[in-house]
C-alpha cells in the first residue's frame, strides 16, 4: 500500500475480504472521479448484454481518468459500483474479480456496491457505473 494511504480496519469487525472498511488519506491531494460507463473513444457503449466486458471497459475509464490526473489505479481510496442486477453481478463475480485484479492487484479500496433502477446511459446499453476518490501523493 501506498504511504499516503492506509487502510482502517476496527477491531470489532471481521478481516475484509476483497474491500477496505475505510481509507485514510494521510497527505496528498484527493481527485472526485465521476461515474465512468463502458464506452469507448467513439462514445459507444462495449460489451452490450456482458456485464463483465463493460466492468473491464469502464476499469480501462477509470484508469484513464487517474492518469490523466497525474495517478494510479492503487490511488483510489473509495469506489461506489452501480449496477442494474446486483444478482447478476454476484453471478458473474469469478470474472469481475478477474479483471478487477488486472487493473488493481491487490489493492481493495473501501467499495459500495449499489443496485439501482436505472443509469443515464442504461438506454445505450450501459449495464454499470463506477465513481471513486483517489489520493495522489
Amino acid at each position: 500500500m501506498k504511504d499516503h494511504l492506509s487502510a482502517v480496519l476496527p477491531r470489532t469487525l471481521p478481516k475484509p475480504k476483497g474491500f477496505s472498511y475505510a481509507m485514510e488519506v494521510t497527505h496528498g491531494r484527493v481527485v472526485f472521479v465521476a461515474g465512468q460507463v463502458a464506452v469507448n473513444a467513439a462514445g459507444a457503449i462495449v460489451g452490450r448484454g456482458d456485464l463483465v466486458a463493460q466492468f473491464r471497459q469502464t476499469c480501462a475509464n477509470l484508469q484513464a481518468v487517474i492518469t490523466a490526473a497525474g495517478g494510479e489505479m492503487s490511488d483510489f481510496a473509495k469506489l461506489t459500483i452501480y449496477v442494474l442486477d446486483v444478482a447478476e453481478y454476484k453471478q458473474q463475480l469469478k470474472g469481475i474479480g478477474d479483471v478487477y485484479r488486472e487493473y488493481f492487484g491487490k489493492h481493495f479500496p473501501a467499495m459500495t456496491l449499489v443496485g439501482v433502477r436505472d443509469l443515464f446511459d442504461a438506454a445505450e446499453g450501459a449495464l454499470i457505473e463506477i465513481e471513486g476518490y483517489a489520493a495522489l501523493a
